[in-house]
């Protein structure tokens, strides 16, 4: 009697731990939706590219608080702003013109694409991160629209 008990617990152990397993797969398919979500987001914005600017920017990869480009320019107009975030740490793209008004922004996110559309006037705006603390370590920059 004892052999079946301790038996049927195994079997039982075993899949609850199987179950788990599949939990994860299924939170990596979850990861997936977002992802197609986010191509189809550069989709339309490769597709609005073709008539207007599309300003690119990325945050580092390796996870410093920077961004890999810190000056960035453009043609004023309708632009398509694409921001990369292949760090594990969360962050976003502002942009703001000279007196400090916010000209578009992405979520805050980590892995992925994020996409939005901006008015740009000719002038210099300031890009940076605003999850608290990553702007005051220097993830921040200068747009240049022409």
């Amino acid at each position: 009697m004892p052999r079946i008990s301790a038996l049927s617990l195994g079997v039982v152990a075993l899949t609850l731990g199987l179950a788990a397993c599949g939990g994860s797969s299924s939170s990596s398919t979850t990861s997936s939706a977002p992802a197609s979500s986010s191509s189809s987001s550069s989709s339309s914005a490769s597709g609005s590219s073709g008539g207007s600017g599309a300003i690119s920017e990325s945050a580092d990869p390796s996870g410093q608080l920077k961004f890999t480009k810190s000056t960035l320019t453009a043609k004023a107009g309708k632009a398509t702003v694409d921001f990369t975030n292949s760090s594990s740490l969360p962050h976003n793209m502002t942009i703001v013109d000279s007196s400090g008004k916010q000209v578009g922004a992405t979520p805050t996110f980590a892995g992925g694409t994020k996409s939005f559309t901006a008015d740009l006037k000719p002038g210099k705006y300031t890009f940076y991160c605003s999850v608290p603390g990553h702007r005051q370590a220097g993830m921040q920059g200068t747009l240049t629209v022409s």
